[in-house]
This record gives structure tokens, C-alpha cells and sequence, in this order.
């Protein structure tokens, strides 16, 4: 049976570059397979005879419903990777520094700070909140690479 830490093993190593995930039967095949699904009933709707105009209406709702169903699960489960990154972080910083994580912190600098090595994590935390970072600027100035192979 093959764990995601043998897997990690095989994948190159995580770094700000290669970090953005994408999940190819996701992005590459349903999403634009839906999309050119949902085209083809808009055409059929319109060019669709006063008979016929019912089901082409139904199949085109049915498939935009379909297109917003997938991106609600989506969002929802990223959603929830926030919170769960955010509990993560905040008990690492507490770890780290017998605090809590400094309020004021946007969820998007503390899912950039993950990718922090636990040297530069405390001190990148300070200056993201002091100089307001964007989560782009906290990954550049990230030195030592901690990798987040979980994160869909």
C-alpha cells in the first residue's frame, strides 16, 4: 500500500515555485467538460423548437446547477483546510513561543506562514503583520521551505 509520505519521496521537492496544487482530473477534464456541456445546452436552448424547449431548458438548468454544485464542494473544502491550517498554526506559534498567534493576522498571511520553517516562522509571523504581507510576499521571503503536500 503507498502512503502519502512514500509519495512524497517520489514527488520533487516543494518550494515556491512548484507549490500551487493542481488536480488534473478536476481543472483539466470535469471542469471544462462542464463548461463546454453547459454551451452546448445554451445553443440547444435557443435553436431548440417551441416543443422541445422545456427539456433543453431543464438539461441547461440541470447542468448550471451542477457547474455551482461543484464549485460550493470545492470552496467548502477548502474552507475547512483554512480552519484546520489556522488550528495548526496557531498551536505551532504557541509551541514556538508560548503565545497565541498574533491577532490580525488574514487567514491568507497564516496558509502562506505554513510554508515556513519553524526558524524564520515566529520572526516572518511579526513582519507579515507589521509590514501587512500579502501571501505571495510571506512565501518569496521564505528561506527554508516547509512543504504542505496535503493541501488540495
Amino acid at each position: 500500500m503507498i502512503t502519502f509520505d512514500k509519495i512524497n519521496i517520489i514527488m520533487q521537492e516543494q518550494n515556491f515555485k512548484n507549490h500551487p496544487k493542481m488536480v488534473p482530473g478536476f481543472h483539466y477534464v470535469v471542469l471544462p467538460t462542464l463548461l463546454l456541456l453547459i454551451i452546448g445546452a445554451t445553443i440547444n436552448f435557443f435553436k431548440s423548437s417551441e416543443e422541445n424547449c422545456l427539456p433543453a431548458g431543464l438539461i441547461l438548468i440541470s447542468l448550471i446547477v451542477i457547474m455551482l454544485l461543484a464549485s460550493f464542494v470545492r470552496s467548502f473544502a477548502l474552507r475547512a483546510q483554512d480552519r484546520a491550517i489556522r488550528a495548526e498554526e496557531n498551536f505551532r506559534y504557541y509551541l514556538l513561543t508560548g503565545k497565541p498567534f498574533p491577532i490580525g493576522l488574514t487567514i491568507h498571511q497564516i496558509i502562506a506562514l505554513r510554508f515556513a520553517s519553524d526558524d524564520e516562522f515566529v520572526a516572518l509571523a511579526q513582519r507579515a503583520l507589521d509590514e501587512k504581507l500579502s501571501n505571495k510576499q510571506i512565501k518569496a521571503a521564505i528561506s527554508l521551505w516547509r512543504p504542505d503536500y496535503y493541501r488540495a
